[in-house]
């Protein structure tokens, strides 16, 4: 697949070399990348050490590893991401290093190591030939925030593990201020910290989608912007924050918030032309009705209800969206269908849990029928509960998989007949009834 653009895959990086001291000559390049880390935790100068292409283990993502203080001794966090979950673990930085150094090439096929000045790439080739890459970073004098970069200090080693949470966007943004977010001086209001938290996460979701989808590097420049589309953008926080942050990064961007109220319509459209937004318009319309015939690279639908979500990732699927993210509410369509099978009688008994099992099921299939179509989704928490009550979130981003699509469609029937499942609305959309064209 092709890389992702520079702006958004990585820090900002240039061409320039990093200087040969850091990397002495004799050694091979797996020794000089470890020196290079030695040396940037001495500095106390790592940002993160992200561990990548994972082999024989087909539900490891990554591995992502920073430095932080526990009881006030330096170790290295690892945060291990697989498919349905997240795991955590700390080690002391000697036998961290210890265990590093018999994992790279071996059980990883890639590493990245970012630091304050520059960002340096180990791989591996087919044949196991070590290949090393350094880059100066842009924004290492300036400290400029990109696309892509990790959120906070620039010397995490030098933070307690309890610190204040790193944020991705910057409270004082004029967009935040324009929707009332943060006061004239940049700071949080009260009543919208818990949508300042909800803003700033779907910004740290997407970035990590766009540096799975791997798009064309010439998707993000005046030629050919990323065209995003956020359906039922209501009063277009994340739609707004999303733009500010990847123009930001000096990409190119064209996105239209589609919302049914013209109130809110033409709200969005005031702000956004009082900012300066030129690349951002709202339209009228619903989910079902709007057109799907242009292209767009990413489908955005955040709180539509019940159906509203299948109507809006269908949309986001016919107009060959790369990336989907929804999160749904309202799970009504499945509850009244479902039977109770003989052992979950007890658990399904209770009107909230029935209610619950329904938004389970129903989120499933819709995981599943994204996977026939060679997209690879994944349920997860959006924000945590006290933040929003609506807190699932399901991504989706499209990676051909031969196999995925026959792996998904023999759980969808299994769990359809296990149900009994009649009728789901998105099934219904991509192959005309329950099981129609998936053989």
């Amino acid at each position: 697949m092709a890389s992702l653009p520079q702006a958004v895959t990585r820090d900002a990086v240039s061409n320039d070399a990093v200087s040969n001291d850091d990397f002495p000559i004799h050694e091979p390049p797996l020794g000089r990348f470890l020196t290079r880390l030695r040396k940037a935790l001495d500095a106390q100068t790592l940002q993160r050490l992200r561990l990548n292409r994972p082999v024989g283990e087909p539900e490891l993502l990554r591995v992502d590893v920073r430095p932080i203080r526990l009881r006030g001794q330096p170790v290295l966090s690892f945060v291990w991401h697989y498919r349905q979950r997240v795991e955590t673990h700390n080690q002391p930085i000697g036998a961290a290093l210890d265990w590093l150094a018999g994992q790279l090439g071996d059980r990883f096929q890639a590493a990245v190591l970012t630091t304050d000045r520059d960002e340096v790439e180990l791989g591996f080739s087919r044949k196991g030939k070590a290949l090393l890459r350094s880059r100066a970073r842009h924004d290492a004098a300036s400290g400029s925030g990109v696309a892509g970069a990790q959120p906070g200090s620039a010397n995490p080693a030098a933070q307690d593990h309890n610190r204040s949470k790193p944020r991705w966007l910057d409270a004082g943004r004029p967009f935040l201020a324009a929707l009332g977010v943060t006061d004239a001086s940049g700071a949080v209001v009260p009543a919208m910290a818990r949508k300042w938290r909800q803003i700033d996460r779907f910004v740290e979701i997407f970035v990590g989608a766009w540096r799975e989808a791997r798009l064309d590097p010439a998707i993000g420049t005046p030629a050919r912007p990323i065209r995003i589309v956020d359906l039922g953008a209501g009063k277009g926080y994340l739609t707004f924050a999303l733009y500010d942050y990847l123009v930001g990064t000096g990409l190119a961007v064209r996105m239209t918030g589609v919302e049914r109220r013209q109130d809110l319509v033409d709200s969005g459209n005031r702000t956004a032309a009082a900012l300066g937004f030129s690349g951002l318009d709202f339209v009228a319309g619903d989910i079902i009705a709007c057109a799907d015939e242009a292209a767009i690279d990413v489908m955005i639908a955040l709180h539509a209800c019940d159906t509203a979500t299948d109507d809006a990732l269908y949309r986001g699927m016919a107009a060959g969206a790369a990336i989907l993210v929804c999160s749904p509410c309202c799970h009504k369509e499945l509850r009244p269908q479902l039977l109770t099978p003989g052992p979950l009688r007890p658990l399904l008994q209770h009107g909230i849990q029935r209610g619950e099992m329904a938004d389970m099921v129903t989120d499933t299939m819709r995981a599943l029928l994204l996977e026939t179509r060679g997209y690879d989704a994944r349920i997860f928490e959006f924000v945590a509960l006290e933040h929003t009550a609506r807190n699932r979130m399901i991504l989706a981003v499209r990676a051909p998989d031969a196999d995925r699509p026959v792996r998904a469609r023999e759980q969808l029937d299994g769990l359809r007949t296990f149900y009994g499942v009649r009728e789901q609305r998105l099934e219904t959309l991509l192959y005309g009834t329950a099981g129609g064209g998936i053989d």
